[in-house]
This record gives structure tokens, C-alpha cells and sequence, in this order.
């Protein structure tokens, strides 16, 4: 009996006291209100002073490193693309040397015998044909050592951007589109 007298005494109003939730007695609206602008101003003010200050900053510093991510990208840019001029320049000369020395020699062989004149042509030819073969493996291994220091460079560009590498095949086809422009 003594247990359900403290049970159901437990359950009941106190006497005096008023029923319904307390945060919607009018009675407490105005100290409500009173605490509800005091938090409200100091979460204000924590908010203005310290926690805004701090995104700002973040996202001053992510966007310094895009920049710097940006201006490191066009710097190998141009780096590669220096390559490349001195690369098709030194093309350029190997090709105008070959064909002087090509022909210089016809204008020497030219007062030798027919014969003469025919092996040394061939000799030339087959000179020329060797130094294109140079010049194409040359040129391909130069094409590659510009599409490594591409896909690295995108690699990293885009990790940073990111936060993730991507896959070495879609690298390679993203350069491979870029080189075809």
C-alpha cells in the first residue's frame, strides 16, 4: 500500500502547482525571452569572433592553393611546351642538315661514274632512312617523357583538387584528348 500511495504521488500534480508544459506558462514568457536574446547575443558574438574567422581562413587558404595549384600546372605547361619548340626546332636542323648533305653529295657524285654515282646515292638514301628512324624514335620517345610529365602533372593537379588520384587510364585518355587538340 505504501508503494502505491509513493507511486501515484509521484505521477500527480504538486498541490499549487500549475499544469501543462512549463516553457508555455505566459507567466515565464518574459524571463524566456530575456534568455533567449542573452543566448542569442553570445552565440552571436562567439560566432562573429572566433567561428567566422576561422572559415574565412579556410577558405582563403584553399583558394591560395588552387592558385598555386593552377599557376604550377601553367608553369609545366610552358616548361613542355619550351620542350617541345626546342624539340621541333632541333627536328627542323637535323632534317635541313640531312637534305644539304644529301645534296652535296649528288652534286659530288654527279661528275663520277654512273656507277659510283648509283652506290653512293643508295648509301645516302639508306643514311637518310637511318636518321628518320633516329628522328622518329627520337621524336617518340621525346612524346613520351612530355605525356609522362603531363599525366603526373594532372594526377596531381587533380588530387589536390579533390582529395583523390584518379585512375591512370582516365589520366591517359584526359591527356591523350588534350595532346589530339
Amino acid at each position: 500500500m505504501a508503494e502505491s500511495t509513493a507511486h501515484t504521488a509521484g505521477t500527480e500534480a504538486p498541490s499549487g502547482g500549475h499544469g501543462g508544459f512549463p516553457p508555455f506558462n505566459p507567466q515565464t514568457f518574459p524571463s524566456q525571452l530575456v534568455w533567449l536574446v542573452i543566448t542569442f547575443v553570445l552565440l552571436y558574438a562567439l560566432m562573429a569572433k572566433w567561428a567566422l574567422p576561422q572559415v574565412a581562413r579556410v577558405i582563403e587558404n584553399r583558394q591560395k592553393r588552387i592558385a598555386d595549384d593552377f599557376a604550377e600546372a601553367e608553369r609545366l605547361k610552358a616548361q613542355s611546351e619550351e620542350a617541345l619548340a626546342a624539340y621541333e626546332k632541333a627536328l627542323a636542323d637535323a632534317r635541313a642538315r640531312a637534305q644539304a648533305i644529301a645534296t652535296e653529295e649528288r652534286e659530288r657524285e654527279a661528275a663520277a661514274s654512273e656507277a659510283r654515282h648509283k652506290e653512293l646515292e643508295r648509301a645516302l638514301n639508306a643514311k637518310l632512312a637511318e636518321a628518320e628512324k633516329t628522328i622518329a624514335a627520337t621524336k617518340q620517345a621525346a612524346m613520351a617523357n612530355v605525356r609522362g610529365i603531363a599525366e603526373d602533372a594532372t594526377r596531381t593537379i587533380v588530387e589536390r583538387l579533390i582529395g583523390t588520384a584518379p585512375g591512370d587510364k582516365v589520366v591517359a585518355d584526359a591527356v591523350a584528348d588534350a595532346l589530339k587538340r
